[in-house]
């Protein structure tokens, strides 16, 4: 079977020079690094880890995968209503794994799977302009909330359902809509049981950030296409491999590097996929870093801002805007490139009539001699650097990635002694945004913010 494997030689001494890894300092955090795994899996034993039972939910992934069946192609379009992690890993999946101009195929071409449309933020002219294209008629809308209550989520739903009433009817709304929400409470729930809609549960013991394989990514990639069970069969065998034996656990290994880098002074990590389908997988790890791993903490009795900043880059794209930086610029990051053995396709570049050094080679080659290039470079001018081999891109590497890079996530937070499961730092601007818009119970809030912004009304300092 095709194995994620890491490659972490370019962070080590021997290749990066003085700011690299020594092997003797990587061989003294291996006992440190035993204790996160086993505290990790002590959790996971004590049931607050629900992402590492995920690979296992092989009966719901077959469950939501024979509903999509039935239902899809009664649809030309699918919406995901939700933001953060209830957005980010179905735009990873969709863009990983699906033709990268999956909504200008015909629906023949799309095996009568629908169009996908992630509104993934509550900017009015986004909702206004999806609005425009949709056949609301022909639309199912899935709203994604583990709580139930997301301002942003409900705000842009209640807009939504709006619109699909005036043009589908009162009795007739509910067909429309697929629920992914808490088992027992929030709105969300309550709506679903009281209007009949159909509905599935996120777990409670599954962190947004870490619900990906759980229905909140599962029913839209579903829907289009992409088979759950094998994005599943891949994150098992990914926990299999990520054993006891920490010098062959990959999610361990990698959490390692990037804790020591970090201590070295490489607080960035820049992602850098050499594939375009992998773009979004950068875009959901940024989140998956930095909330779990941004934390204000008491380390040896003294408070300490902690986190490694999640940087997302594109070979080769930012070879022409980024990569001056990393290798001009100061030593304070390390580069994860994300590389794929094996493309889906090949294309040839034809000859001229003038002869040229690139005819009948492929692009194939070009993007592969672009990313050993861009890593040698890094490593001659002593920048870390590791790579993420895929064989090749399917829904069995992608669920292996996913899964190994959220166990690497509780392992830093394991190492960095820190809760990597919580985000107490959002709460404060959730709690304010309450205020101002006036729901009840945060007047303190409101009167708070309002005194803020009046303070600065006549500030000298807006020019």
């Amino acid at each position: 079977m095709s194995s994620v494997r890491v490659d972490f030689s370019n962070c080590m001494s021997e290749f990066a020079g003085g700011h690299g890894i020594d092997s003797a300092e990587l061989e003294s955090l291996y006992p440190k690094l035993s204790a996160a795994h086993e505290a990790v899996h002590q959790k996971k034993a004590q049931g607050s880890l629900g992402f590492m039972e995920l690979p296992y939910k092989t009966e719901e992934a077959k469950k939501i995968s024979g509903y999509a069946k039935k239902q899809k192609a009664k649809f030309d379009d699918f919406v995901v209503i939700g933001i953060g992690g209830s957005a980010l890993g179905n735009i990873a999946l969709q863009t990983a794994l699906n033709h990268p101009y999956w909504n200008l195929l015909s629906k023949k071409q799309r095996k009568n799977c629908p169009r996908l449309f992630v509104p993934d933020n509550v900017d009015p002219e986004l909702l206004k302009s999806l609005l425009d294209v949709l056949n609301m008629k022909k639309t199912v809308f899935n709203v994604i909330s583990k709580s139930g209550t997301t301002s942003e989520c409900l705000a842009n739903f209640f807009i939504l359902k709006n619109a699909l009433i005036k043009k589908v009817g009162i009795k007739k709304w509910q067909e429309h809509i697929i629920i992914s929400t808490d088992e027992k409470k929030g709105y969300l729930r309550e709506l679903a049981d009281k209007e009949n809609i159909v509905s599935f549960t996120i777990p409670a013991n599954v962190g947004g950030r870490f619900s990906v394989l759980s229905p909140v990514g599962l029913i839209s990639a579903s829907f289009c296409g992409i088979r759950p069970e094998k994005l599943l069969e891949g994150a098992r065998y990914m926990d299999r491999k990520c054993g006891s034996d920490i010098v062959k656990n990959p999610a361990a290994i990698y959490a390692a590097i990037q804790y020591l880098m970090y201590w070295k002074g490489k607080k960035i990590n820049v992602m850098m996929p050499y594939s375009q389908a992998l773009k979004d997988v950068s875009d959901w790890f940024r989140q998956l870093w930095a909330e779990s791993l941004g934390k204000k903490t008491n380390l040896k009795n003294d408070v300490v801002n902690l986190g490694p900043t999640p940087v997302k880059a594109l070979g080769v794209t930012d070879q022409h805007s980024q990569v001056q930086l990393y290798i001009e610029g100061p030593y304070d990051k390390v580069v994860t490139f994300l590389s794929v053995e094996k493309y889906g396709t090949t294309v040839t570049v034809p000859a001229t009539k003038a002869r040229h050094y690139l005819e009948k080679h492929t692009l194939n080659e070009l993007i592969k001699s672009e990313e050993e290039a861009t890593r040698t470079a890094l490593t001659k001018q002593s920048r870390p650097n590791c790579t993420i081999i895929f064989p090749e891109i399917s829904e069995y590497t992608i669920g292996q990635v996913f899964y190994m890079l959220e166990l690497a996530t509780a392992y830093m937070g394991e190492l960095f002694e820190i809760n990597a499961f919580d985000q107490p730092g959002v709460e404060l601007g959730k709690v304010l945004t309450y205020g101002l818009m006036g729901r009840d119970g945060f007047e303190k809030e409101k009167k708070e913010i309002k005194e803020f912004l009046i303070s600065k009304k006549n500030s000298k300092y807006i020019v």
